[in-house]
């Protein structure tokens, strides 16, 4: 398991990419807007870690108890897998922008994504263990890019939402799950 994405909601989202890119070199990858059921929108962009993600990242076997790493890194590619980033933002009335404005117009995490093997069975794993509860029944599928995830809700424990998402292509995001989380959390 590895931390895939951090998503934040702002005020912003222009001036917070433009922090990002500036301190920690991230760079933007893509931007697009999304449309809700009420007419109202959100804009997004997701910025890329300035280290390469390994396209072998999945075949990496870590053995933290002996340090045992047997697939070490190569020709430039960082050994850790560094996360993408997703920022938001939105008019006062939308879901991003009502979100901000209760945390008196000042931004912040909204969710952590981790990567998992098998979204599914980790969801029930965490759900049998009462650990969370989760906004959907299912884990949400996309073909493009092909990836599968499940959002929880606010876990009681750390006041987060979690993301588990298992990436067959190691690139973006799906609008289409982004929208459907957006809209559960309204």
């Amino acid at each position: 398991m590895r931390l895939d994405h951090i998503a934040y909601r702002v005020k912003d989202r222009y001036k917070t990419a433009k922090f990002l890119q500036e301190t920690l070199g991230y760079t933007v990858g893509h931007e697009f807007q999304i449309t809700f059921q009420d007419g109202t929108n959100a804009d997004c962009i997701a910025l890329l870690p300035p280290e390469k993600r390994s396209k072998k990242i999945d075949e990496w076997n870590l053995n933290i108890n002996t340090g045992l790493i047997t697939f070490p890194p190569q020709d430039g590619y960082s050994l850790h897998a560094p996360p993408e980033i997703f920022v938001s933002d939105g008019p006062k009335g939308s879901i991003v922008g009502d979100w901000v404005e209760k945390r008196e117009g000042v931004g912040g995490i909204h969710h952590l994504a981790y990567h998992v093997e098998d979204v599914e069975k980790t969801m029930n794993e965490w759900k049998e263990k009462g650990y969370v509860e989760f906004l959907s029944e299912e884990p949400l599928t996309c073909h493009e890019p092909k990836l599968t995830q499940v959002f929880s809700k606010p876990s009681e424990l750390t006041g987060v939402i979690y993301e588990l998402i298992k990436r067959e292509d190691n690139k973006g995001f799906c609008e289409k799950n982004v929208e459907q989380l957006m809209e559960s959390t309204r």
